[in-house]
């Protein structure tokens, strides 16, 4: 276990020296009494080298991409490129200011009016919002213009929206933040929208449903166009959640084929910084006549000038964030996009789509795999169910396993309409060479169910931390230092 950096404590040595204090006015003149410090701040005594090498170790005890393969299924863990974090960090982009007057930003707004139009042109849709500043923030900015869609309307029966029993653990919390109510649908054998189970639930109240495709299992849902035409004829609106576009750039515009409403997740997808809880962005783009009720400001043009747009404020939702969403993460997006191109963004899905379906076939005589007989998009989804059956190995103790053969772990349990579920998804950005290092591991864990089964059951056993108590690590969280712990 490696040492705190107050263990690395040495009475009277100094990383950084301050000069001598000339200031004449005393601390208590410039701060209340009652915020001052009383007894003292009891901070480790270490030398520069020893403050670096403490923080690089604990830097090398995390996970992260440029450490390894992240098989995280729905999250699309791939690599951001080092271009995009060199170019934001440009004094143009980091000195400039919200309140500042739009002629002395006229470069800022030309990337974000081009990256409206290149993320309507590559989904299809008449026009994007850039506010929504996370994939549930999109989702929750998209059903507030279904409702306001259904205000404008006058039907204020129109109170549920439906989802499949598949849906992103976010669609419901969503929906229930943006005043609807939740009516859950099955799927079907094929791991589809269930369609006469949706006709049996679209009645006369329902304002929408929504739908990820490819779906949670990894399948494209061919069926859009009839599911779009059963939500229309009530009024309805479709709305796509776009957490899995990475799967189908440049091979299908999901604002032709039924959808009315996406949002994009620009960490994914678009290859901006991802994990950790941030930073994030969800624009979403919708159809013509959906424009009207987007967030204030959209970004326009006239002539060789760009400007905030205002022109549709009445009819807005109104603003979902301040200013002009997570800028910089915008503009990496932008720059992913610029890079690649038309056929560069394509070949992302086509690769992403190969490196899922090389590794689901040759895990097949492995794991079970519920869909293995569909080609799957950019993931898909196993089983332990064989494991558990046989052996008494959860899909925990697998996904433990995981950790030290030097990968991160799947998605496990979801969706939940599986048993077991391991949720695997390689990207575009992981070499042939690294894809059968994974399956090489996965392989060898499936022999250990047989052969070691109590090996995976305390599982992780070469990690600096070995496994937790979930349970109680959730309730009885703890990341404070008390002084008298001997773990890191």
């Amino acid at each position: 276990m490696a040492k705190t950096i107050f263990e690395k404590n040495s009475s009277g040595r100094r990383g950084f020296t301050f000069s001598n204090n000339d200031v004449k006015i005393k601390l208590e003149d410039c701060i209340p009494q009652k915020y001052l410090r009383m007894n003292n701040a009891g901070l480790p005594e270490v030398s520069e080298l020893d403050v670096m090498r403490h923080f690089s170790e604990l830097a090398h005890m995390n996970y992260f991409i440029e450490k390894g393969f992240y098989p995280l299924g729905s999250c699309t863990m791939k690599y951001n490129p080092k271009i995009n974090e060199t170019l934001v960090r440009n004094k143009g982009f980091n000195d400039l200011h919200p309140f500042q007057q739009e002629d002395t930003i006229q470069g800022a707004l030309e990337i974000l009016f081009e990256l409206q139009s290149m993320l309507a042109e590559i989904s299809g849709f008449n026009q994007v919002s850039l506010q929504p500043v996370a994939g549930a923030h999109g989702e929750f900015t998209g059903l507030k213009v279904i409702k306001e869609y259904h205000t404008a309307k006058g039907n204020t029966h129109k109170t549920k929206i439906i989802l499949p029993d598949s849906a992103h653990g976010t669609n419901p919390a969503s929906v229930v933040l943006a005043g609807f109510e939740v009516v859950e649908i099955k799927s079907n054998a094929d791991g589809m929208t269930d369609l006469q189970d949706l006709r049996d639930h679209v009645d006369e109240n329902t304002a929408g449903f929504m739908l990820t495709n490819p779906n949670t299992l990894g399948l494209f849902e061919k069926q859009v166009k009839e599911i779009a035409q059963i939500i229309h004829s009530v009024d309805g609106l479709i709305y796509m959640d776009g957490a899995n576009l990475n799967a189908i750039l440049g091979i299908v515009k999901p604002g032709q084929i039924g959808f009315d409403i996406m949002h994009y997740n620009l960490h994914k997808t678009f290859a901006t910084p991802h994990g950790g809880g941030g930073p994030g962005s969800g624009p979403i783009g919708v159809r013509e006549d959906l424009t009207k009720f987007l967030p204030v400001p959209l970004i326009g043009k006239k002539r060789d000038k760009y400007f905030l747009d205002y022109s549709h404020e009445k009819t807005s939702l109104g603003k979902v964030h301040s200013f002009f969403g997570n800028f910089l993460v915008n503009v990496r997006a932008y720059i992913y996009i610029k890079m690649l191109g038309a056929k560069g963004l394509k070949r992302v899905s086509e690769n992403a789509i190969i490196n899922a379906n090389y590794i689901m076939k040759q895990l097949s005589k492995y794991y079970d795999i519920p869909h293995k007989d569909i080609y799957c998009m950019h993931e898909f989804v196993a089983s332990g169910t064989w494991q558990k059956e046989k052996h008494g190995i959860k899909t925990l103790d697998i996904a433990k396993r995981i950790l030290d053969k030097g990968f991160h772990a799947p998605t496990i349990y979801f969706p939940l309409i599986v048993s077991e579920a391991m949720m695997i998804e390689p990207t575009e950005t992981e070499s042939k060479e690294t894809l059968d290092e994974f399956i090489s591991a996965m392989i060898e864990i499936a022999q250990e169910c047989l052969e070691n089964p109590d090996l995976l059951k305390n599982a992780p056993v070469d990690t600096p931390v070995k496994r937790v108590n979930d349970t109680l690590a959730v309730r009885q969280l703890n990341v404070k230092y008390d002084g008298t712990s001997q773990d890191v």
